[in-house]
C-alpha cells in the first residue's frame, strides 16, 4: 500500500503517463485529472487523459488550455477509480494501471501501486497534497479544478464526509485562487428549463416505501427524452430523494439500457448506503453509493427496495 510520499517519487520518476477517470466523470474524478494533469505538465511530464464518456460541458473549463501529449503512454494512473470495471469501455487498460489513488473504503485492488485514504471527503483532497508534494504550484486555475471536487464530492459541504480538513483544504483553494462563488453556482443552483420540467415529474411520480423511510424515483428514457433533459444535467436528481424529511434511503433509479437500471443510492444517517449497493456488485460510500442492476424496472425496484428495507430493519 501506497502513501502520499511514495506517489509522489513515483511520479517524479515517471514521464509520458497517462491518467484515467472513471465513467460517468463527477466533479472529483475529473478535477483529480485535471488538476493533477496541469501540475505534471508544469514539472516537464507528458501526460495523456481518457475517460470512457464524454466531459460533461459544465466541467469543461477544468481541462480549458491543458496540452496534451501524443504519445504511447509509459506508466498509468487511475484517480477516483475504486474498481477497473468502472472504467467502462477502458476496462481492459486496468491491469496496466501503475498507480491507483482513491478514496473509497471499498476498493478494489487492480493497480500495482495504490494510495487510498477512506476518511478523504473527495479525492481531490488527495491530489490538492500529492501536488504539493511533487513540488508544483498551485495556481488559480489548479485551485478552481480540486475545489469543484471537493465541493462536488461533498454536496457543497453538506455531507457527513466534510471534515473539518476538508473545511481548511478549501480555503486553502480559495486563498490560491478557486473561484468558490462561481463554481457553487454552476453546480448546485443552475439549472436549465428541461430539468425544470424534469423535477417537475420526478416530484409527482415520487414513491415512498417502508413507513415512508425510503422514496424511490425512476427516470426513464422515455421521460428523458420527452423532457430534452441532457444526460450531464441528471447528477442533482439523487440528492432530490434524500431531502424529504424523514427520508433514510433515497434511491433514483436510472434506465440504461434494455433491462439495465443504474441505481443511485443517498443515506441519511444511521443508514450506510453502500452496504446496500454491494449487495448488487456495487459500491461507494456511506451517504452516497450506487450499482447496476440487470432486470425489467419493476423486478429491479422491489430488489432495490427489499434490500433497503432489510437495512432499515437492521438499524
Amino acid at each position: 500500500m501506497a502513501d502520499l510520499q511514495r506517489a509522489a517519487e513515483l511520479l517524479r520518476a515517471w514521464d509520458k503517463i497517462l491518467i484515467l477517470s472513471h465513467r460517468s466523470p463527477d466533479g472529483d474524478t475529473l478535477g483529480c485529472a485535471s488538476a493533477l494533469s496541469r501540475a505534471l505538465i508544469a514539472l516537464g511530464k507528458s501526460v495523456q487523459f481518457r475517460c470512457a464518456d464524454e466531459i460533461p460541458q459544465k466541467f469543461s473549463y477544468m481541462f480549458a488550455g491543458i496540452s496534451f501529449g501524443d504519445f504511447e503512454p509509459e506508466k498509468i494512473v487511475t484517480v477516483d477509480v475504486a474498481d477497473k470495471a468502472l472504467l467502462g469501455a477502458l476496462e481492459p487498460l486496468g491491469d496496466r494501471v501503475d498507480l491507483a489513488i482513491d478514496h473509497h473504503a471499498i476498493h478494489r485492488p487492480f493497480a500495482k501501486e495504490i494510495w487510498v485514504e477512506a476518511n478523504a471527503a473527495a479525492a481531490c483532497q488527495l491530489i490538492t497534497r500529492l501536488i504539493s508534494a511533487l513540488g508544483a504550484a498551485i495556481t488559480p486555475a489548479i485551485a478552481d479544478c480540486l475545489y469543484t471536487g471537493i465541493s462536488t464530492d461533498t454536496g457543497c459541504f453538506k455531507y457527513p464526509n466534510a471534515t473539518a480538513e476538508t473545511y481548511r483544504i478549501a480555503a486553502d483553494l480559495i486563498e490560491r485562487g478557486a473561484r468558490a462563488a462561481d463554481i457553487n453556482r454552476v453546480m448546485f443552483d443552475t439549472k436549465s428549463r428541461a430539468v425544470i420540467e424534469l423535477m417537475k415529474r420526478v416530484y409527482s411520480d415520487m414513491e415512498f416505501f417502508h413507513n415512508d423511510r425510503c422514496a424511490v424515483l425512476c427516470l426513464t428514457n422515455a421521460l428523458i427524452a420527452e423532457t430534452g433533459v441532457r444526460e450531464d444535467e441528471l447528477d442533482g436528481t439523487a440528492a432530490i430523494v434524500r431531502q424529504v424529511e424523514g427520508v433514510q434511503f433515497g434511491l433514483t433509479i436510472r434506465e440504461r439500457g434494455e433491462n439495465e437500471y443504474k441505481i443511485s443510492l443517498r443515506a441519511a444517517e444511521p443508514a450506510n448506503a453502500a452496504e446496500v449497493c454491494q449487495k448488487f456488485g456495487g459500491g461507494g460510500h456511506k451517504g452516497a453509493a450506487g450499482c447496476t442492476i440487470y432486470a425489467p424496472l419493476e423486478e429491479v425496484k422491489a430488489q432495490i427496495v427489499a434490500a433497503c428495507g432489510e437495512a432499515l430493519n437492521a438499524l
